[in-house]
């Protein structure tokens, strides 16, 4: 099972924030900078934060924990962690 992706870039005060919710949520994902692949910049350029769920679907920010947890598997939450 893949772990869901957070695309982000460094300096992005809308990810960190979106980190932080993910770490609260005791969530273990996949951090990939849209930076470094031109293709990542053209789609997620100014979407960033975007979650992207094993199924390939994107949510994109805003989002809080309650729309985090809709939208990735309960497999994603680390076990005995739970809300």
């Amino acid at each position: 099972m893949s772990l869901p992706i957070l695309y982000h870039t460094d300096g992005c005060h809308l990810c960190d924030q979106a980190m932080a919710l993910l770490t609260q949520c005791r969530v273990d994902y996949q951090l990939i900078d849209i930076v470094f692949d031109q293709r990542l910049v053209d789609l997620f350029g100014i979407r960033i934060p975007v979650l992207e769920n094993q199924q390939g679907q994107y949510l994109d920010w805003p989002f809080d924990s309650l729309k985090i947890k809709q939208f990735l598997s309960p497999n994603f939450l680390s076990p005995n962690k739970s809300e």
